[in-house]
């Protein structure tokens, strides 16, 4: 096979449009061409591109007689980076939705589906990733996992969100080991209405221990309108609810419910 034909074949087993290989190349589509038509040659600094992208020698690359693209060498561990740098190989969809790729892999990549260490699209998944939908070490979107989680949605190990869940969560609803929230569930558990092991609330606290203005604890509870020690019975929710009702300003009564849907 001649030089062209050999470029074509890699690019293609590659799965690289002309454009895309083009991209990465630095030079024109057309080159690409002229390349893949034996009407002229890549320069030397582009054979060398080409040798290390498609992981082949340079005499495989010019010369016709030879048909495997390496020389037999001493078998190389694949570190790390190695993988990574295989993982993301740059690919990019030619088709486009809302006036992006469809998807998108590489080091930054930006797509309707993106995948990189720098991702952003409608879904994404990085290292750092920003999306509809994230996946990430640190993840912002509206529904967003991650071990750093933004989102309206979130979930990880220390999540921020209009609804949070993680090991430490902090939202308008939060959920967690360590969690605070105008509704707050967890261990330790702070927030207006709490339940937890060890629960503080402003206006309503149930756990192991509660302390809140109506606080009802298993083993202890301090509560500045109402306390109770003890297994709390479902015929006194009512009772505790409407003493809610008397305290809590009407912009809260959201949050009452809800928790009143907890503690039933």
């Amino acid at each position: 096979m001649t030089t062209g034909e050999k470029i074509a074949k890699l690019r293609r087993e590659n799965n690289y449009t002309q454009e895309q290989l083009a991209d990465l190349l630095g030079v024109s589509r057309q080159s690409i061409s002229k390349w893949e038509s034996n009407i002229a040659y890549p320069e030397t600094a582009k054979l060398i591109e080409l040798g290390k992208l498609f992981g082949c020698s340079m005499d495989y690359l010019l010369k016709e007689e030879v048909t495997e693209k390496q020389e037999h060498q001493p078998v190389k561990r694949e570190t790390i980076r190695d993988w990574c740098g295989k993982l993301l190989r740059e690919r990019r969809s030619e088709r486009m939705l809302l006036g992006m790729p469809l998807y998108h892999v590489g080091r930054n990549a930006r797509g309707f589906i993106a995948i990189g260490l720098r991702a952003k699209g409608v879904i994404s998944v990085g290292l750092v990733s920003r999306g509809v939908c994230s996946l990430g070490l640190l993840s912002l979107g509206v529904f967003s996992l991650g071990v750093l989680s933004l989102g309206v949605f979130s979930a990880g190990t220390l999540t921020v969100g209009l609804m949070a869940a993680g090991a430490i969560a902090l939202g308008i609803i939060a959920a967690g080991a360590i969690s605070v929230g105008v509704v707050s569930m967890g261990a330790l558990s702070v927030g207006g209405f709490s339940v937890g092991a060890l629960a503080i609330g402003h206006y309503a606290a149930v756990g192991d221990e509660a302390r809140a203005m109506i606080a009802v604890g298993k083993t202890a509870a301090e509560g500045s309108v109402y306390g109770h020690i003890g297994t709390f019975e479902t015929a006194d929710v009512p009772l505790m609810l409407e003493w809610l009702d008397q305290n809590v300003p009407a912009w809260l009564g959201w949050a009452r419910r809800v928790f009143g849907l907890l503690v039933h």
